[in-house]
């Protein structure tokens, strides 16, 4: 295949890829055997006689970035253009984009916008898109056999041990540094909210499961917010979902300023008049590091290192045990049992900790055996809460009242174990943030107009201006602990706690037990008060540090 080159943008065109794509999805179509032709047939009807499809609707990218986040898909690099390189298979966390009720539908994100003769003029925003990572190999028409043997074997489904290893990067992640924080803030006694929070969303993550197999064609978040209250429902779910996703990169950018300043707490520049202090300085350096990756079409290889992330939380986990144990820091402070004044921080904290919830529908559609769901949610918050348990009591028996937002920038500097916690909480953000923003991005994209000749520029403006901003907001509110209780009560427990339960209600009604009704109506109102109290507690003490 021969890639051309516009002569005003980045994009490479991809006809011939697209045709071999839908040949191969010809001949897949034809072939399935896990579907019949009866219920093939009778999901078509239901998505032709059905007023609005689930896939049509903005975000139509939602899937596709939010598997590309959560898990590995085959590697190709392009810079805002169709990639060059032929993908590799998928590796063993690779996610399916397989559809249970409707495989040979694909998203409605990756037809055409334009007529044939409007694409050989302009391109479209969409081709922004990075091509959906499922199990169609991209194979060139041309291309002999001998030249892809190579290839690894394309993976079709998760298996049980994938999707475990999938939710637990998805839940494991910066807000284990922040637990023996949590821990001060609530007291001993508080830290029971962190098991009260596991048993309230593992619960929760089974009831989007429900939602989702209420009908045909429900797949993401967004499409069960939609079959519970339409558009608008819809709309205010993906809002919700991709705040919290750009709070998650703030929390990046203060957390490389955070770290790099306690390995160089020297660093500083001077511009003219302007001084900049090591976490100014650091601050900017991380944003100047991670823009080129967020200008990057495919995330694919990224997404390959950002998979590790469950290695870097267990590495981190083992070091502060390996500083307390053996290092000779002891474990000494006694801690208090309740702090009511701050208890509502902690209530954020805690909170944040369960924040995977829009990724599990993702997760769940990828499986090979969908009734093992449960079995992967509990076995991913178990494991994620005894880490996030056992790392809360150590930290706080190990730093007492003086343990900071993360634990990390507590640990003695000098120490081999200290290098290595803080280098792996320093570079694995750094591969995160262009995954985590990207569906940011791409929902975005898709409001540029399909027509316009240069939806190439408003598209790295796009990119460019949302990592700007995360700088400043993280330069203006440089608060690691707070941003994060903030963004818990604000948005996980909307995300974990509250829309599941009201979606739940909504599309089952009719199918509920009064004991669920009843269940559902607690959760709510736990996840309301936890809301509105910490919300206004993160709020007050982010108000009163700036003061400061």
């Amino acid at each position: 295949m021969k890639n051309s080159v516009s002569d005003h943008s980045f994009y490479i065109d991809s006809d011939e890829e697209v045709d071999a794509g839908k040949d191969l999805d010809k001949d897949e179509d034809d072939n399935d055997g896990n579907v019949s032709d009866s219920s093939d047939s009778s999901a078509e009807n239901q998505q032709q006689t059905k007023p609005g499809s689930y896939n049509t609707s903005w975000p139509q990218s939602y899937r596709q970035s939010i598997d590309l986040y959560s898990s590995v898909p085959s590697p190709s690099i392009g810079f805002l253009g169709t990639p060059t390189l032929s993908r590799l298979g998928s590796s063993f966390l690779s996610s399916s984009l397989t559809r249970r009720y409707t495989p040979e539908t694909l998203p409605t994100v990756t037809k055409p916008l334009l007529d044939e003769q409007q694409q050989q003029q302009r391109r479209s925003s969409h081709s922004l898109l990075p091509p959906i990572p499922s199990r169609r190999s991209s194979i060139r028409k041309d291309e002999k056999p001998s030249k892809v043997s190579h290839e690894l074997p394309i993976s079709h489904q998760c298996s049980y041990g994938q999707s475990v290893l999938n939710g637990i990067n998805v839940l494991c992640g910066v807000g284990i540094l922040s637990t023996p924080y949590a821990a001060k803030e609530g007291g001993w006694v508080g830290l029971s909210i962190l098991f009260v929070f596991s048993v309230l969303s593992f619960y929760t993550g089974l009831l989007l499961r429900h939602c989702l197999d209420s009908e045909p064609g429900i797949e993401t978040y967004p499409d069960i917010g939609q079959a519970a209250f339409g558009n608008a429902g819809r709309i205010t779910i993906s809002i919700i979902l991709y705040m919290e996703l750009y709070a998650c990169c703030i929390e990046y950018i203060i957390l490389e300023s955070d770290n790099l300043s306690s390995l160089f707490p020297n660093a500083h520049l001077s511009l003219g008049a302007v001084e900049l202090n090591s976490h100014i300085l650091f601050a900017l350096l991380t944003t100047l590091a991670v823009l080129p990756t967020v200008w990057l079409r495919d995330l694919s290889v990224l997404s390959y290192i950002s998979a590790g992330g469950v290695i870097a939380s267990v590495l981190v986990v083992l070091c502060l045990f390996w500083v307390g144990l053996v290092d000779g820091v002891g474990i000494q402070s006694k801690g208090t049992t309740l702090n009511l004044a701050t208890l509502p921080v902690a209530i954020g904290l805690y909170g944040y900790c369960f924040s995977g919830h829009a990724v599990f529908p993702n997760i769940y559609t990828s499986m090979a055996r969908p009734g093992q769901f449960p079995a992967v949610l509990l076995t991913c918050f178990c494991i994620c809460t005894l880490m996030y348990a056992g790392v809360a009591v150590l930290g706080y028996k190990m730093f007492g009242e003086s343990i900071q937002s993360q634990f990390t920038l507590n640990m003695p500097q000098g120490l081999v174990a200290t290098k290595i916690a803080v280098w792996t909480t320093v570079v694995n953000p750094l591969t995160k943030y262009a995954l985590t923003m990207s569906p940011v991005v791409m929902c975005l994209e898709e409001l540029i107009p399909s027509n316009h000749s240069k939806s190439h520029i408003y598209s790295v403006c796009i990119r460019t201006t949302l990592v700007v901003s995360t700088l400043v907001v993280g330069l203006v509110i440089p608060f690691f602990g707070l941003v994060m209780s903030l963004i818990g009560s604000l948005l996980t427990m909307l995300v974990t706690l509250i829309l599941p339960c009201a979606c739940f209600l909504s599309i089952l009604r009719r199918k509920v037990t009064r004991f669920q009704v009843v269940l559902c109506i607690i959760i709510i109102t736990v996840g309301v008060i936890s809301s509105a109290i910490g919300t206004y507690s993160a709020l007050s003490k982010i108000v009163e540090s700036l003061r400061h």
